[in-house]
């Protein structure tokens, strides 16, 4: 017994070297791809026309779409930055999903809404319709949906529903953006306005930053390391991750918290699925697999200079919880589109992205707890020798901890977001700190969110408590507020 115990360790130890080595070189081409990527924007930032589609005629207006729940302390400051963004033509369109607070009156006092007789498309259905629709009075291009609460993605329904103009722009309500972030991703629309469907932004950490009015001031790293490991793991997949796939055509996934996207291929699509628990992921997936089936030339693209700034989890707690969800969400749209596995007539998606996620995504915590397990056992039995033992560490956390210093540092060299030789260093450090326990925690997080969706345990969406912004004066600090946690990035 003893020496099969023995062969399958020492067979094991080499598995488990050979994934991490696989993994990390795929990430170190996407790495590549981005560093093409990234400082030719950079280089080409003055020539881009920004301000050109800001005083254009005939730069397609967006909706912005918002679901808001218990957002009460910042829904006010939130949806001025919205309407303050610099943009020819936007609208701003709030779904109170139920709240049990005061949000919808703090709107209502705020923009002097009125309830309005409006005419409901019914071109995306959504489990709970709108009750009343109010509009402002303060000559502002705001509308305020009321609805029972049946969650982020049936509201967002509502919303799209309801959307006057062809590009939609899904926002969650307590993120913020760059003034010229709508401008940006845009872009990608105006230049090839029949082909783009949807086109994705970065996401950062703002915990500690500088906020005032709804903009974000000055970028700093958070100053506990639960949220500066974070920023770690945003830069490695918006800069890297992200930025590649775009590059190579096979971008699986945008962020709920900051995506544009065409309105009549939302409306084709049926909007959200208000059933998935990775509602952005699945949404993007399932334009994939529309549009190929019906063999129209489309892309969904990413563009990394527009920032949507949102608090990330300071507590271990939330942090497990949103881990466990989006680790239940990426395994149950995989499973549900399952048939675009290895299928030529998905292409890129179909022979290398879905590939990817389903070996380097869904079964990286599996093999991350096994490896870490087998060869502390190995080792503990003699079976596994120091240098292999060394080898492992090498390949599955050295080798992390050189890419997440190089994603690092592209974002330092093409752009420049935090200007602080301390916040670089703090980084650095937490580039290094994310693999001392760390990342062995989330893995198991992840496994526990896999398990309960194997056992159809009910999905838990736990709470996220927020702590405000950094604000310039005494007079705009931040109030604390516990909302439900909304859809964030998967890293």
């Amino acid at each position: 017994m003893r020496d099969v115990v023995v062969a399958l360790i020492d067979f094991s130890q080499y598995v488990v070297i050979g994934y991490f080595l696989v993994l990390n070189t795929v990430y170190l081409v996407l790495l590549t791809l981005a560093g093409r990527t990234i400082p030719h924007l950079a280089r080409r930032r003055r020539l881009t026309g920004v301000d050109d589609l800001a005083t254009s005629p005939l730069t397609p207006p967006v909706s912005i779409v918002t679901a808001a729940y218990n957002e009460e302390p910042t829904i006010v400051e939130s949806v001025r930055a919205m309407l303050a963004l610099r943009y020819p033509r936007h609208e701003v369109v709030v779904v109170d999903d139920g709240s049990r607070d005061d949000t919808f009156d703090r709107l209502k006092d705020a923009f002097g809404l009125v309830p309005l007789e409006r005419v409901i498309p019914g071109e995306v259905r959504s489990r709970e319709p709108a009750r009343s629709v109010h509009v402002s009075t303060h000559s502002v291009p705001l509308t305020v949906v009321r609805k029972h609460n049946s969650g982020r993605a049936d509201s967002l329904n509502v919303g799209i529903d309801l959307a006057r103009h062809p590009l939609v722009c899904m926002v969650d309500a307590d993120s913020l953006l760059d003034e010229d972030a709508l401008l940006t991703i845009a872009q990608p629309f105006v230049a090839d306005p029949l082909r783009v469907v949807a086109a994705g932004g970065v996401i950062r950490p703002v915990n500690d930053s500088v906020v005032r009015h709804g903009q974000v001031l000055e970028a700093r790293i958070p100053t506990r390391w639960l949220p500066r490991i974070q920023v770690v793991e945003y830069l490695r997949a918006f800069l890297m991750g992200r930025t590649g796939w775009s590059r190579l055509h096979g971008l699986l996934i945008i962020s709920g918290a900051f995506g544009l996207y065409r309105r009549d291929v939302l409306v084709e699509v049926g909007g959200m699925d208000a059933d998935s628990i990775g509602e952005d992921f699945e949404l993007v997936v399932r334009m994939h697999q529309h549009l190929r089936d019906q063999q129209r030339p489309y892309r969904i693209v990413f563009v990394p200079e527009p920032v949507c700034w949102t608090e990330v989890p300071d507590t271990r707690a939330v942090l497990a919880s949103q881990r466990r969800r989006w680790h239940r969400g990426l395994y149950e749209t995989l499973l549900r589109h399952h048939r675009m596995l290895l299928r030529p007539r998905y292409g890129v998606i179909g022979m290398l992205a879905f590939p990817y996620f389903v070996l380097f995504e869904l079964l990286a915590p599996l093999i991350e707890v096994c490896g870490v397990v087998i060869v502390a056992v190995g080792f503990a039995l003699g079976v596994i020798s120091p240098p292999m033992a060394l080898l492992f560490v090498l390949a599955a956390f050295g080798y992390a901890v050189l890419l997440s210093l190089l994603a690092l540092l592209l974002d330092e060299l093409g752009l420049h977001r935090y200007r602080r030789l301390t916040d670089l260093a703090a980084v650095a450090a937490a580039a290094v700190l994310e693999n001392l326990g760390y990342r062995q925690l989330t893995a198991v997080w992840r496994l526990q969110g896999w398990w309960a969706s194997l056992r159809n345990g009910k999905p838990e969406w736990g709470e996220m408590t927020r702590v405000g912004f950094t604000s310039a004066t005494p007079l705009d600090q931040g109030s604390h507020a516990t909302i439900p946690e909304t859809s964030e990035p998967r890293g």
